[in-house]
Formats: structure tokens, sequence, C-alpha cells
């Protein structure tokens, strides 16, 4: 067992208010980081502007609150963090790990969607340019620690993927394991729409020379449709009252065991209760259907 303190995390983007989805991710990661007796931080990735609703953030920080899921330390904000993903791409480019790269979405999509590495030997100036990691070391697979070992799409593995984008703004990829390096984050719990990124962000923890964070990627929730709980198709925001009966739903979700009288708890005592009771285990891989809840 290792003696390094536990550090978990939730790091939503402020795209829009928490749904039952972001709940999911919220609440697993917390239990597992206070079933470890660890730290779970919260970080906001505020890194997109054209996708970010005003006042979001400020909302989704009032909701966990709500939801009893109380964070420590202070909050983290990407737009704060500029200078420290200049100084990692200024890393990769001293080490000759990444390149500027001019190609279209047009052209990438005309080729089959995945990039070839065209523009790796061109020398290309920054202007109107993307910059690409020169993917020396792919990841093929990884561990989950709920769901075994996962095989990557290689195609997707081997490529040059975008660390800044065309447009100015740092890509996920590189800003995630930056962050995630520098609140020194031992595990990442998150929802399994992540699984395809991940062996991408393992990549560049080794191309750092950093220790690579231990992953647990959750069921999502889905609509009745089928398709993910998500801002983008118009999830409804978790509802403001009680936030009981919404928790318990949440625990159902994530199969683990609830309180016969949870209605005599206040919610600060049910979710110690399911800390007490956390199990990973019980926890299901596969996608279920979110149960309705109203807006009460």
């Amino acid at each position: 067992m290792s003696s390094q303190p536990y550090i978990g995390r939730f790091a939503p983007s402020p795209s829009g208010e928490l749904h039952f989805g972001s709940l999911i991710a919220a609440l697993g990661s917390y239990l597992q980081a206070r079933a470890r007796q660890g730290i779970w931080r919260v970080r906001i990735e505020d890194i997109d502007p054209p996708r970010e609703v005003p006042g979001a953030a400020t909302t989704i920080l009032h909701q966990l609150e709500h939801y009893g899921l109380h964070w420590d330390g202070d909050v983290l904000w990407q737009s704060q963090r500029h200078d420290a993903y200049r100084e990692a791409l200024a890393w990769l480019k001293n080490q000759d790990l990444c390149y500027f790269c001019t190609c279209t979405r047009a052209r990438i999509q005309s080729i089959g969607g995945t990039y070839d590495g065209h523009c790796r030997t061109l020398n290309n100036g920054p202007d109107n340019a993307a910059l690409r990691l020169h993917q020396l070391h792919p990841v093929l697979e990884f561990t989950d620690l709920l769901r075994g070992t996962l095989i990557a799409d290689e195609r997707l593995a081997r490529e040059d993927f975008i660390i800044h984008r065309r447009d100015g703004l740092f890509a996920y990829n590189l800003a995630v394991v930056v962050d995630d390096h520098f609140q020194g984050v031992t595990e990442i719990v998150r929802g399994a729409d992540l699984i395809e990124p991940t062996v991408r962000q393992i990549s560049l923890y080794q191309q750092f020379g950093w220790p690579v964070p231990d992953y647990i990627h959750l069921p999502l929730a889905l609509t009745v449709e089928g398709a993910k709980l998500s801002k983008q198709n118009h999830a409804p925001a978790l509802p403001h009252g009680d936030p009981r009966p919404i928790l318990i739903e949440a625990l159902r979700f994530l199969g683990q065991d609830i309180p016969a009288q949870w209605q005599d708890f206040n919610t600060a005592d049910l979710l110690q209760n399911a800390v007490t009771k956390w199990s990973l285990s019980a926890v299901p891989e596969t996608a279920k259907i979110n149960p309705p809840f109203s807006n009460a």
C-alpha cells in the first residue's frame, strides 16, 4: 500500500448547470476520495470561452454545496493557469516533441478522420496553425480499476493529437494533464465518456516524465432514447429542493447500499453513511437509464 496521500478531483466545465449525469461523476469521485480518507478537489475547466455559459461556474459550485459535496482547499480555475500551459508547451517544443500543423479538419476527414502526420517534417511556423504532440510513445491500453484492462483504438492512440488549438486556445488533453499533476491527483474518477482520451493523457504524462494517476470510469446516465445525459442535449439541471432524494437515486445508480430509513438522515449524515458503505466493486460498468426526477 502506497504511503502517498490520496487526492481525487471533480473538474466540470462551465457550459451549463450540473445535471444527474454530472452528479454521478461528482458523487462517485467524492465517495471514493472520502472512503480512502483522501483529499477531494474541485477544478473549473474554463478554457473554452465559446462553450461557456455566463454564471454557470458559480452555479456549479453552489450546486455542489447544496448537495453536500464540499471540497478541500481552493477551487482551481483553468482560466488562471495559462502561464502553466505555456510553460508545458515550451518544454515540449524544446524537446522537439511537438510541431505546428496547418491541416484543416476537411483534409483530415477526407483521409478517414485520423491525422496522418502530414506536417511532422514540414517545419511550419505558428501562423494559422495548431500545435500537435509528436507521438513517440503511444499508449495502447490501460488498467481501469473498475473495468480492468481497456484496449485503445490503435489509430487514435498513435495519432499526433492537438495540444494547442489553431484558434489560440489550449487543448483539453494538455490542460487536464498539467493541472492534475499540479494538484497532485493520484486517482481520476470520471464518466465513461472520457475513456477514449485517457491513453492520450497517459502518453502526455509519460512524455513529461510525471507519475500517472489511477483511473476509474463510472457508468453513464442515459436518456430513455439511449443518449448520454449532457448539457448539449439539454439534460435538466439538478433540482434546487431537498437534495436527499436525488442523492439516493444517484447512490442506487452507483449500485450502493441504501439505508432503509434514509428520510431520517440529514444530507451530511446521508453522505457520511454512503462513505462508510462505499463499495467500488458494487458499481456497475454499463450505462443506465436515468431515473426521472421532478424539479421540486
